[in-house]
């Protein structure tokens, strides 16, 4: 479906929400007029008026809409809800309105989180989303859930906190739905995991420097990949020691470590974690069903799944987060519900329930084989809502992502006192993120409100080749931490 836009270049707006709106619809950006199907967004500026006009056709059938703004009245956010509501206005004449309205941003909870740390209330955050941006019931009620915990999260931080994730960009294999650059543990872990842990090391070294010499405080750490527990037990050890010689940890809050893969977890690297101070494990199945599992490239079983969850258990975690993925190929309504309930049966602390997105690095993108309808999918994420509520769990975070199954969106779950406050904090952009490791990307919350980002090399090799790079780049990133 063509896209063309006529007196603006804010694409971002507007492309977003044609994905949303016509997911099954290449969409296919260009820049000249058309004829046939497809969209024009235009913008007219005039001495007293700015006017959006947005003209959709689909399968020969056009809808058009029209909205104005006074240009005194036209900032830059203004202006782009009124591209992004004229285009939906248009939209919905020929498709029913997505669960998200006309919002096509990563995190649609920043809007009521800020309404709410500005000293508004929950029935204000609701009209806001109903009224200016058409999002459903549903989908109000989730942002301003997890806007809730946010706002109790917010408030537990202090003027020098900061957290850190700590990124092991390795795998036992790539899954089917996967784009995160990482490496396969079994093509490279002679090669690559001992100098890829020795820049890690100075890394951390040098950030441990510059903490102390700024008096910034580690609030939350999390260690994620890839998948972390690809390492060996001795070598998650001199990690875990590595990070408490020259991190202080006295005021940490949460430490966080993600399993991830069932096969990759054993009693013993379990109890190795557990000891070193870590009180969060995840163990994600992303489905409890045996022939989804070999169709995505996991080499697990949903019966490795329950094993590790108890060896966690055993160990002494008594967080343990859970994600599933709705939308996974040949799965259903009936067998995502039982893979949901299965999970319940196993009553852990967190469960996190994704949406699966059509990343364009995956092997899936280019494939699509056998993957639920969007309707479909909307069936299990309101049957895992409905599952979830009733055993007595509340979302804690939501956020969004291109591409996603029919426009909708992550929620964690927790029982109460387990919401994931890394997962907050990182999400809501409420502090800086100090992140190191293969691709890790710090981001330091400046005074005026805007965030700067620090970016480490994706691909282990490269990091270890420009370990000394990244060093520097810390120093930047720690010269704008400081200035006030």
């Amino acid at each position: 479906m063509k896209l063309y836009l006529r007196g603006h270049d804010d694409r971002y707006a507007v492309e977003q929400l044609q994905l949303a709106l016509f997911p099954d619809e290449p969409m296919e950006p260009v820049d000249a007029p058309f004829t046939g199907d497809g969209a024009v967004s235009s913008l007219h500026i005039g001495k007293t008026w700015l006017t959006a006009t947005a003209s959709i056709t689909l399968h020969g059938r056009t809808a058009k809409a029209v909205r104005r703004l006074a240009v005194a009245e036209a900032d830059v956010p203004a202006r782009r809800r009124l591209l992004q509501n004229t285009y939906y206005a248009a939209a919905t004449q020929l498709r029913e309105p997505p669960a998200w309205g006309s919002l096509s941003g990563v995190r649609p909870t920043k809007l009521t989180t800020r309404h709410l740390l500005a000293g508004g209330d929950e029935k204000g955050a609701d009209r806001l989303l109903e009224e200016r941006y058409h999002v459903a019931p549903a989908r109000r009620r989730l942002c301003i859930e997890a806007s809730r915990a946010t706002v109790a999260a917010a408030k537990r931080l202090r003027p020098n906190d900061v957290s850190l994730y700590i990124g092991i960009p390795f795998c036992p294999t790539r899954c089917a739905y996967c784009s995160f650059v990482s490496t396969g543990i079994e093509r490279t872990a002679k090669k690559l995991l001992p100098s890829f842990l020795d820049a890690l090391e100075k890394e951390i070294v040098h950030v441990g420097a510059l903490l102390r010499a700024s008096d910034r405080r580690v609030r939350t750490l999390y260690i994620g990949g890839g998948t972390p527990t690809t390492l060996s037990s001795a070598q998650m050890q001199r990690l875990m020691d590595t990070i408490r010689t020259n991190f202080d940890l006295t005021d940490l809050i949460e430490y966080t470590v993600e399993g991830g893969r069932p096969d990759t977890l054993d009693l013993e690297k379990l109890k190795t974690i557990r000891a070193n101070g870590c009180d969060r494990m995840s163990i994600n199945p992303q489905t409890m069903n045996d022939e989804i599992l070999s169709v995505i490239g996991r080499r697990h079983t949903s019966a490795q799944t329950v094993e590790a969850y108890r060896a966690a258990q055993r160990a002494g975690f008594a967080g343990i987060n859970m994600d599933l993925i709705a939308g996974l190929p040949d799965d259903t309504p009936e067998s995502f519900s039982a893979s949901i309930k299965q999970v319940l049966s196993l009553s852990p602390s967190n469960v996190t329930v994704h949406t699966l997105a059509l990343k364009k690095g995956a092997d899936l993108f280019f494939s699509r084989r056998r993957l639920p309808s969007a309707e479909e999918v909307g069936a299990m994420l309101e049957d895992a809502e409905n599952c979830l509520r009733a055993a007595g769990y509340k979302p804690y975070y939501l956020y969004r992502q291109k591409y996603m199954s029919g426009s909708f969106e992550n929620v964690g779950w927790c029982k109460d006192g387990f919401e994931g406050l890394y997962n907050i904090y990182m999400m809501e952009e409420l502090h800086s993120v100090i992140s190191l490791g293969g691709g890790g990307m710090t981001k330091i919350n400046l005074p005026d409100g805007r965030l700067e980002r620090f970016h480490n090399p994706k691909f282990p090799q490269q990091y270890i080749e420009r370990i000394d790079d990244v060093l520097k780049q810390k120093d930047e990133a720690f010269v704008l931490l400081t200035k006030r």
